[in-house]
């Protein structure tokens, strides 16, 4: 089978890697000619130190399309519309899988729903504690697939290394990926105030709420969020030392400001950008988001982050568990 993957990111080239392991071809788009080169002439991954590529790169888009019998997506959700309106024709390719977690800003849409926009074939979503730091180095994962075709991709993907399960909640998915970033900024508030373990332990369960509480009004299945793609991610975004968005949440509460963070790393955290589109779906539904209102406060308010962590502290008590 052959895989075009768009994005030559960390997890984008950990995919690709894992492809070829599974005795797939693969060929990447990389947007940046120099990227190009270091992958097919230096044999270097710049965001996977000391992992070598097994696959070619182009930085022509539609070449990559036109080779795919699968098209992976592995891009910042922010960028998928405008380098999909790159792509001319989709003759070949018999299906599509997401890799990316996150919420469209412009049309509040979902990554399924922003493709739609663009092409009517088989779609699949791919979720779940999965690093690319660790993927690459063929670390024992687990993750989820939901969508058409999973049982086929369940096997292409599946090794010694990475285990795949299926669901069928592809909106529960995608809820849960989105979401799971922009707890973990606020996790990363709370390690940069302190790093107190009761602390944290209760920011993470209360997130876990907030997101089922999300996902609930839009037709996603309760189940799916104490699952892989759910609490699983939860976790390890929350808590890793590879993860973008907790450390973004740690440099702010340390005294960085958003702009000195972004201009300082070279990756994307997704929850950044997330949450503003979190924030405008809740108001408009009506859905009490409290740990996302505050996220979004600390980055685009200026909010203390201390005085964040005490307004939480200080809403009104009530029951643990009513959605």
């Amino acid at each position: 089978m052959k895989f075009g993957v768009i994005g030559a990111g960390s997890w984008g080239c950990a995919f690709a890697n894992l492809l070829v392991d599974n005795g797939q071809d693969v060929l990447v788009w990389a947007r940046r000619k120099e990227v190009v080169f270091e992958i097919n002439v230096l044999k270097k991954i710049s965001y996977l130190n000391g992992i070598r590529p097994k696959f070619n790169a182009s930085d022509n888009i539609q070449e990559v399309v036109d080779f795919s019998d699968y098209l992976v997506i592995a891009i910042p959700v922010q960028f998928i519309r405008e380098n999909l309106s790159k792509i001319k024709y989709w003759d070949n390719v018999k299906g599509i899988v997401n890799l990316s977690k996150g919420l469209e800003i412009k049309t509040l849409k979902r990554v399924s729903e922003i493709i739609r926009d663009f092409v009517s074939i088989p779609y699949t979503v791919l979720s779940g504690p999965s690093h690319a730091e660790e993927v690459a180095e063929n670390i024992p994962t687990a993750v989820t697939i939901a969508g058409e075709n999973v049982e086929e991709l369940q096997i292409l993907f599946s090794n010694d290394y990475f285990r795949v399960y299926t669901s069928d909640d592809v909106v529960g998915i995608e809820i849960s990926g989105a979401l799971k970033n922009v707890m973990a900024i606020a996790a990363g508030v709370l390690d940069g105030l302190g790093g107190w373990d009761n602390s944290k332990a209760a920011l993470m369960t209360r997130a876990l709420y907030e997101m089922i509480k999300f996902g609930k009004i839009f037709g996603a299945q309760e189940k799916t969020f104490f699952g892989l793609s759910g609490v699983g991610d939860l976790m390890v975004t929350c808590n890793s030392r590879h993860s973008r968005n907790r450390l973004l949440g740690e440099l702010i509460a340390k005294g960085q400001t958003l702009e000195e963070v972004m201009k300082n790393t070279k990756m994307v955290a997704e929850g950044m950008y997330t949450v503003k589109a979190v924030v405008e779906l809740s108001l408009k539904r009506g859905i009490d988001m409290p740990i996302s209102s505050e996220v979004f406060k600390i980055l685009y308010a200026n909010k203390n982050p201390r005085l964040s962590m005490l307004d939480l502290m200080r809403r009104p008590l009530k029951e643990e568990w009513y959605i």
